[in-house]
């Protein structure tokens, strides 16, 4: 009789620049490219088996997960060294037992809305393009939440979520950018949720 092969799971760590998270790197998609999920809290898991039972761990604080990879954070009163083997062997058996990550379908692009003013969808497009992949180095996402009076505001996410350079990242980098980009639409880049 055949037995049902695991599904090779390759895992390695990364830093970023928020001390309390960690990057947990794996050799194949777990979300769509540009699409992120992040878990504030274990209540807010309803769509992610995964980030459900990461949470059973008390060290863990938030869980993100996006492309190829999951960003934990802990409880900042603990070092990594005591808690990381642990949850990347969680992630690699449960990701090994074929599970999803997310279980999640969308009836249309949620990153784009037709219905987006010419600037709203100018500014999407450089968060898209040039920002988001420098931020999911680092384990985190920031997405736009609104447009205003030549405000925009955005949403920091994963390991960007308490941050201690998210500051300067949203101030010196996203509105020098945009500001850059579009002159004459923005004047300022405000984090949501902060």
């Amino acid at each position: 009789m055949l037995q049902a092969q695991k599904r090779p799971v390759h895992i390695y760590m990364e830093a970023n620049p928020n001390p309390n998270s960690l990057k947990f790197v794996v050799n194949f998609m777990l979300a769509d490219d540009g699409i992120s999920f992040d878990y504030p809290d274990a209540a807010s898991t309803d769509n992610s088996p995964l980030a459900k039972e990461l949470f059973n761990f008390a060290a863990v604080e938030r869980v993100f997960i996006a492309s190829n990879f999951v960003t934990v954070t802990k409880k900042p009163e603990l070092d990594w060294v005591e808690v990381q083997d642990f949850v990347r062997n969680h992630i690699r058996t449960y990701l090994e037992s074929g599970k999803p990550a997310v279980q999640a379908s969308f009836d249309k692009d949620p990153l784009f809305d037709e219905n987006d003013s010419e600037t709203v969808k100018k500014i999407k497009g450089i968060l898209d393009e040039y920002i988001r992949p420098a931020v999911e180095q680092d384990g985190g996402a920031i997405v736009f939440h609104s447009f205003h009076d030549g405000i925009v505001k955005v949403l920091l996410q994963g390991s960007c979520s308490g941050c201690p350079s998210s500051t300067v990242t949203l101030k010196a980098g996203i509105q020098n950018l945009l500001t850059r980009m579009l002159p004459n639409e923005v004047k300022e880049v405000q984090a949501e949720g902060v």
